[in-house]
């Protein structure tokens, strides 16, 4: 048992379901930056800046990787 062992998809249903997910995951991520760029505005409190910072970058390097993953599968993208 492999816990990283990749999906394999067959046919071109499971290649459309993977891009429609990428696509979804794209806007999900899209959507949690922008709420932690607004969070990240409204707040004063030093503890709090510094945890929408970390936020903020982590958000960042999950949209990078995704955008990677969409240019790979040749998704073009309104991002």
């Amino acid at each position: 048992m492999s816990l990283f062992k990749k999906e394999q998809t067959q046919g071109a249903s499971g290649e459309s379901f993977t891009r429609r997910q990428l696509l979804e995951d794209l806007y999900l991520t899209k959507n949690a930056l922008d709420t932690a760029y607004a969070n990240f505005e409204a707040v004063v409190d030093p503890d709090l800046i510094d945890c929408y910072t970390y936020e903020i970058y982590s958000v960042q390097k999950r949209y990078k990787f995704l955008l990677e993953q969409a240019k790979q599968m040749d998704l073009q993208t309104y991002f």
